[in-house]
């Protein structure tokens, strides 16, 4: 009988945390809960070689080019003999597995037959978790969030307000990281797994609200800890282009899927609250109190980021696409030594 589990690992230059992702799940793989698939992006920094060496149990596709994050997952999601097994597992390269985690998110996805997706609590390195649960991005929430009233206990635990939300709690979420992910295989397949076009960020983001769609819900749970590094590979890939290109793949995901007006709305509400803010903090700024001037250039980055949902449509609806040929190549020798 195969595992019930398979885990497919996304991996791009990043050979020591993926070693480290692949050490987590030995007890797992050792007690045959799950099956373990690496899917190489075109590392260059020897990662195909270590897995083939120090875990040759773990089945390694060698994709050969930059597949992207869900691209990725999809492929590893097919390997392997048939009939797929019922659950599947997304990772980065960039977390490790605790004791029971992989356990506990299957105690509590299997207690529960709409749960299509269910979250592990995220522990940043310094120990603290970190914010990984959300709902949907929408002008609600920008609103609550710039009017301060997310700031209200009971709003920003009901709204999952970083700071104001309560992770010891297992609870239904909109959606979660996709740091780690354990999908009901049939709840995949019914939302047609990643969408291909979300290629680098807020595929995490679609997944979820097209499970929704599909009747099924995401969870979140507590008991299931894995330590999470935290953007490894992409911090090589894009540097301090990180932020736009999350924002930019945002604002592609929301026209897709709630269409351009409500995209451009939300661009809107996010940049005149920012735009507002910036302004309120020149008197400070002129007078050097403290703090002012580095809230003033937050402020003003934030409106340069969200105007990117007032692009043209059709650049709007490609923000979550691929950079061109060549640019995460040319950008990681850009960085070597």
């Amino acid at each position: 009988m195969s595992a019930p589990v398979r885990v497919v690992v996304v991996s791009w230059n990043t050979r020591e945390l993926l070693e480290r992702c692949l050490d987590s799940l030995a007890g797992d793989l050792a007690a045959g809960r799950c099956e373990a698939v690496v899917v190489d992006n075109g590392s260059r920094d020897g990662s195909p070689a270590m897995v083939a060496e120090r875990f040759p149990a773990v089945e390694l596709i060698e994709a050969g080019a930059n597949l992207g994050f869900g691209p990725a997952v999809n492929l590893g999601a097919r390997a392997g003999a048939e009939p797929a097994p019922p659950w599947i597992a997304a990772a980065n390269a960039d977390v490790e597995l605790e004791p029971g985690a992989l356990g506990a998110l299957l105690a509590r996805a299997e207690r529960d037959p709409r749960c299509g997706a269910v979250a592990p609590r995220l522990i940043a390195p310094d120990g603290s978790t970190q914010h990984s649960v959300h709902r949907f991005p929408d002008v609600g929430l920008s609103l609550a969030a710039i009017g301060g009233v997310g700031r209200l206990p009971w709003v920003g635990e009901r709204l999952l307000i970083e700071g104001r939300w309560n992770p010891e709690i297992a609870r239904e979420v909109p959606w979660a990281h996709g740091a780690f992910l354990l999908f009901r295989g049939a709840a995949f397949a019914a939302a047609g797994g990643f969408d291909e076009r979300q290629w680098m960020y807020a595929e995490d983001v679609d997944i979820a609200w097209r499970l929704r769609e599909a009747g099924y819900a995401v969870a979140y749970e507590p008991a299931a800890r894995v330590r999470h590094a935290g953007s490894a590979a992409a911090i090589q890939a894009f540097g301090d282009e990180r932020s736009a290109r999350h924002i930019r793949a945002v604002y592609a995901w929301m026209a897709r899927r709630r269409g351009i007006a409500r995209a451009r709305a939300f661009a809107l509400v996010n940049t005149a609250g920012a735009a507002v803010r910036w302004l309120l903090c020149q008197p400070g700024r002129s007078l050097g109190f403290s703090g002012s001037a580095s809230r003033a250039a937050m402020f003003r980055s934030y409106v340069k980021l969200h105007a990117q949902g007032f692009a043209p449509r059709g650049r709007l609806l490609a923000g979550g696409g691929r950079a061109g040929p060549g640019a995460l190549e040319e950008n990681h020798r850009s960085q070597q030594p």
